[in-house]
């Protein structure tokens, strides 16, 4: 800094410092003015800039403003005459710049308001939390209870209240009257009563009148939640030691509560297109002979596909980060062939090192060496058995040791392996009925933002699978630093949606698990885990031909769509149960790749903003209720991709009847006929001979069948579509497509980039807008906006197909020329040029 801009700062820092002092003796008049519920109780009270804390009878609670609409609750306690200072102000899981966020509050005599809540403490250090129209948000039956170090705490459950969010768990989608513990467990073959899995997500939505606030308890050791399972008016969460700590987020829609939680923890990076595309795995697929089958087989079946993926069996007696020389004799090169026909592989990587010494195993003898793996109280490496047999496990909570970790990724990457599968990172350990390592194992924690310290593994044990994927995602960046990484994980914690994708574990080849896919991807979704899927055809068990069609269905709307199953299953690929299956599993493969645009769009938003990739329906209609309930919780497996597509799956076997498709008010489209439906508020049927027109909202049934998905468009959507390719590695040959479906409110967006890069983040991107209006004299002009960025698409056509809407001249006209319209189905077509694919032009149909 310069001499004269050190002068400068030391003058505005002068000027400013009365203001700071005026500023805080405003915050204590303010707060001695009024008169004070604390007085005659012996409570200490200092009123905070940013918030309040109360001090007494061995406890200390702490209430603060993130934000105008983010609050921060952390309480300590120790004896009836000591207090206890509030725990280490450190995450694993909340962002630092959202952690130490700050906003002035108005004190009042008993809390304090933002700009949008109240806080209101008892006597007894009850908080309730309410907007600033007096509704209730929040508030705790009793006082947070306190036993040596295990704590309660305690919120009022009403019986319209819903909850939703908690990652993974199974089980319906609204939580409320159930119960769970968080405790990240290998859990092959779980069922829907379960619990726990593999991840710790201890946030959820509490839902209920309309107004929506989310809560993250950001607690590492093992936590409990219940919403009203064991007493009907009151919801709870707790744990046996570490900080009482949570952060509520108010909406008062559902949406902006998930938006808040990505500032809050960070939403899911922008993945590399190919990770949207079709993905075969099987544990495993062996010799390297077969690998190239299978890759060969999709190409001539024309079957897209972007990702083949390596079990363990590709490594030398399971030791991760090996090959074996036998099965995969040239392993590089059948990389590099893989890759010439647009397959992109990914390996996996698990977390335990065979503990090999004196044997030439590289990553256990520089493991040694740097000190990297975690230990005994004794001071002794842990050792424990997973699948290359004895193991010893590296110490993440380290950043020195996640550094090396990253450097172990080198060879594959050197050999092109796109991207990495970390499995077993519960962890998993075989030795015990716990599956897990002892809970008196030793981690050192020497991370920037955390006191040196060692922990037990009681402490990190949640928080272990994330700061794995984060070493192997920082270590792919590390080695090339303008790729997006890949990294799919079994175990995580919140916010660990910055690292990694995730799926559902060992699923099971039943009709029930492929029912529980769409509420568990969905809560993932809403609790910050926007890239996930589930095992396509279940990895336990063989599917029957009826069930494999079906999740091939259901999985192409999905963020990832992954094939895989278990050894001894019978094969899952597409083509094993005759033609007819395999034709109508290629429809919906080829599907999604027409839909690449609009799902490529869709996840540059969760980039941005946080909002899942698939959602329910009351993220996008928070007022549509059916009964009273948010509309999903009456709408069978409904879901919407993105905020335009809903798509509605059978709730059981095609066999067992027909069934209902709820759709929320307005006016909605068969994605595949372009048939309008008309403005409805509760019940549609594909079945459109069916339907009563004097009852339009009369339930009506779909009749299953095989070959079909009811899928639906809301109005004013304008869906972008591609021509089909067999990979997103392929330029698409033809036009843009422009689906208009006309409507309220008609508007869309295309998002482009090179796929693979960062180089958007200088500018090298494609975004266009478009809107549609039908004019006073029935035309409808559909506005392209021009487009930012610098990044050039690859389309010089567009196509333009409009539904909703019948023209009178049946021609559109651009700026420079007038084309044909032509009748296909309900819609009606044109394709115009449009050499300048960056320009705003106007189309005009009538």
């Amino acid at each position: 800094m310069s001499l004269r801009s050190q002068t400068l700062h030391r003058t505005l820092r002068m000027s400013l410092a009365p203001l700071r002092l005026l500023s805080a003796l405003a915050v204590i008049v303010l707060a001695a003015s009024a008169p004070c519920v604390f007085a005659q109780t012996g409570l200490q009270v200092e009123p905070l800039a940013n918030g309040v804390s109360v001090t007494g009878g061995g406890t200390t609670l702490q209430i603060t403003a993130l934000r105008d609409d983010v609050l921060r609750v952390r309480e300590s306690h120790g004896s009836e005459n000591h207090d206890a200072p509030l725990p280490e102000d450190a995450s694993w899981a909340v962002l630092p710049a959202a952690r130490t966020a700050s906003v002035a509050v108005t004190p009042e005599s008993d809390g304090f308001q933002t700009h949008e809540l109240r806080v209101r403490i008892s006597p007894d250090l009850r908080i309730t939390v309410s907007d600033l129209a007096g509704k209730i948000l929040q508030s705790d039956s009793r006082p947070a209870e306190w036993h040596g170090t295990a704590f309660h705490v305690y919120k009022q459950k009403y019986g319209d209240s819903h909850f939703f969010g908690l990652g993974d768990k199974p089980g319906p989608l609204d939580r409320a009257g159930e119960a769970f513990v968080m405790w990240n467990t290998d859990s092959f073959g779980w069922q829907e009563s379960t619990d726990p899995i593999y991840k710790s997500i201890p946030y959820f939505i509490d839902d209920r009148e309309g107004r929506a606030l989310g809560v993250l308890f950001d607690n590492t050791w093992r936590t409990f939640f219940d919403f009203g399972k064991e007493v009907p008016d009151q919801y709870s969460f707790g744990a046996p030691n570490g900080p009482l700590d949570y952060y509520l987020m108010y909406g008062p829609d559902p949406k902006h509560v998930v938006e808040t939680y990505a500032w809050l923890t960070g939403p899911t990076p922008l993945p590399p297109m190919w990770t949207l595309g079709f993905q075969q795995s099987r544990y495993s697929y062996y010799p390297q002979s077969q690998v190239m089958e299978i890759a060969d087989r999709l190409r001539k079946n024309r079957i897209p596909a972007d990702a083949i993926y390596l079990d363990i069996d590709y490594q030398d007696h399971n030791r991760p980060f090996t090959v074996d020389k036998q099965r995969f004799p040239h392993f590089a090169q059948m990389i590099h062939e893989l890759a010439e026909k647009n397959f992109h592989v990914v390996a996996i990587t698990d977390l335990h090192i065979a503990k090999l010494p004196n044997a030439g195993y590289a990553p256990y003898d520089s493991g040694m060496a740097g000190d990297h793996f975690v230990k005994n109280p004794d001071g002794s490496v842990y050792t424990g058995i997973v699948w290359p047999g004895p193991s010893v496990f590296p110490d993440f909570t380290q950043k020195i040791t996640r550094q090396w970790w990253g450097t172990l990724y080198k060879g594959f990457v050197d050999d092109g392996v796109s991207g990495f599968w970390n499995d077993m990172n519960e962890p998993a350990v075989f030795t015990y009925p716990s599956k897990t390592m002892p809970d008196d194992v030793q981690h050192r924690i020497d991370e920037p933002g955390f006191k040196p310290r060692t922990a037990i593994h009681l402490e990190i044990h949640n928080v272990y699978g994330m700061e794995n994927s984060r070493a192997t995602h920082d270590g792919l960046l590390a080695l090339r630093p303008n790729q997006r990484p890949f990294v799919l994980t079994r175990a995580s914690y919140a916010g660990g949606q910055r690292y990694a994708a995730t799926w559902t574990g060992d699923n099971s080849s039943t009709w029930n698990h492929l029912r529980m896919t769409v509420s568990q991807i969905l809560n993932l979704g809403l609790s910050g885990f926007a890239m996930s899927g589930a095992d396509v055809g279940g990895f336990a068990g063989s599917p029957s031909p009826d069930l494999l069609t079906r999740w091939l269905q259901l999985a192409a709307f999905q963020p990832i769509d992954r094939d895989h199953a278990a050894k001894g299953t019978r094969p899952h690929e597409p083509w094993v149960d005759g033609q007819m299956h395999e034709d109508i599993r290629r429809r919906f493969i080829d599907e999604r790749y027409r839909l690449m645009p609009y799902l490529y769009t869709v996840a540059e938003e969760m980039s941005r903003t946080g909002l899942p990739i698939d959602r329910p329906l009351f993220l996008e209609f928070p007022h549509a209720t059916s009964d009273g309930h948010p509309i999903d919780l009456d709408a069978g497996n409904e879901f919407l991709l993105g905020p335009d597509l809903l798509i509605a799956p059978a709730p059981s076997p095609s066999e067992v009847g027909d069934y209902e498709v709820n759709l929320p008010p307005g006016i909605w489209y068969d994605y595949w006929t372009g048939q309008q439906l008309g403005r409805r508020t509760q019940t549609v049927t594909r079945d459109l001979e069916q339907r009563d027109a004097a009852q339009p909202n009369k339930p009506l049934l779909i009749t299953p069948k095989l070959a079909e998905l009811p899928v639906y468009v809301r109005e004013g959507t304008i869906l972008p579509i591609a021509p089909l390719t067999q990979s997103t590695s392929e330029k698409p040959i033809g036009p843009l497509t422009l689906r208009v479906y006309a409507g309220d409110d008609c508007h869309g967006d295309i998002y482009l980039d090179d796929g693979k890069t960062f180089d958007y983040r200088s500018g090298q991107f494609f975004r266009q807008h478009f809107t549609c209006e039908v004019t006073a004299d029935h035309h409808l002009v559909v506005h392209i906006a021009a487009s930012q960025g610098s990044f050039v698409p690859w389309w010089s056509e567009l196509r333009i197909e409009a539904m909703g809407w019948t023209p009178s001249a049946k021609e559109l006209t651009t700026p420079t020329a007038k084309t044909p319209l032509r009748q296909e189905g309900n819609a009606w077509t044109a394709t115009v040029a449009a050499p300048h694919v960056a320009a705003a032009m106007d189309l005009t149909l009538e």
